[in-house]
């Protein structure tokens, strides 16, 4: 983003406005310094009633967040507005990062352990998380082709350049969409091994499965925790369990 971020004290006051960052900072051991987070922050259960809500993450209540005086904010490039951020930095130190692939994921969690003096609990999860998903190699599905979708009327995929794309990848799947970012796609014009329906934006249930299902015929449809394909924070640390499930369930054929 081409700009400097100055942080002139310790950090004791932080606003985070991405759900994944957040429950970050709570494993890092920061919970007592949230002062404001977003109504999408789930995780950890019940800190939506200990911390003070800003808005969502597209629509930050920015006055509400200034009278909290943070000293740092934290955000995402993609999850966050960017009219919002722009007011944010002009005046408050206002870290993004911008993620796109497990190694950005790792070295935002490097950075802010950094930045929140917690360096050495940063370290730990990185190793846990390297060490979980180097479990995972023999599993690898072999140029199965998927579909990831994320949104219903209309359909909206994961295609190439996301985070979630970066997942697929790391096990074994190739994209069957090939545009970037989160494009509409006309089912007619698909023909994926398998389709993943996501439990986030959208709350894909059994219902949608049986809907797809008459226009795929052959591919294997499942339901998939999007947490774990797009969370990319401490969370990482338990995806490559998840993923071990789900690669389980489609060698098995269920």
């Amino acid at each position: 983003m081409q700009r400097t971020v100055e942080i002139n004290s310790t950090v004791s006051r932080i606003v985070s406005l991405v759900p994944s960052q957040t429950e970050l900072l709570v494993d890092l051991g920061l919970q007592d310094k949230l002062v404001g987070i977003t109504k999408f922050c789930v995780h950890p259960s019940g800190l939506r009633k200990q911390v003070q809500l800003i808005g969502g993450t597209k629509n930050v209540k920015v006055k509400l967040l200034e009278s909290l005086n943070p000293d740092l904010v934290i955000g995402n490039k993609e999850e966050n507005n960017q009219a919002d951020i722009e007011e944010l930095e002009q005046k408050l130190p206002t870290w993004m990062s911008d993620i796109f692939n497990l190694e950005d994921a790792l070295e935002m969690i490097r950075q802010v352990g950094e930045i929140t003096g917690t360096t050495e609990k940063a370290h730990e999860i990185i190793s846990k998380i390297r060490t979980n998903f180097s479990e995972l190699n023999e599993l690898k599905q072999q140029n199965k082709s998927v579909l990831y979708l994320i949104w219903k009327n209309p359909y909206l995929a994961a295609g190439t350049n996301t985070f979630i794309d970066s997942m697929l990848s790391t096990l074994g799947f190739q994209n069957a969409v090939k545009q970037e970012r989160y494009p509409e796609v006309d089912l007619k014009q698909l023909n994926p091994d398998f389709i993943f329906l996501s439990s986030e934006p959208y709350p894909f249930k059994e219902k949608h499965i049986a809907e797809l299902q008459s226009l795929f015929p052959v591919s294997q449809i499942l339901l998939v925790d999007g947490e774990y394909f797009s969370w990319y924070g401490s969370r990482l640390i338990e995806a490559p369990a998840y993923f071990r499930k789900l690669l389980n369930t489609i060698q098995a054929g269920k």
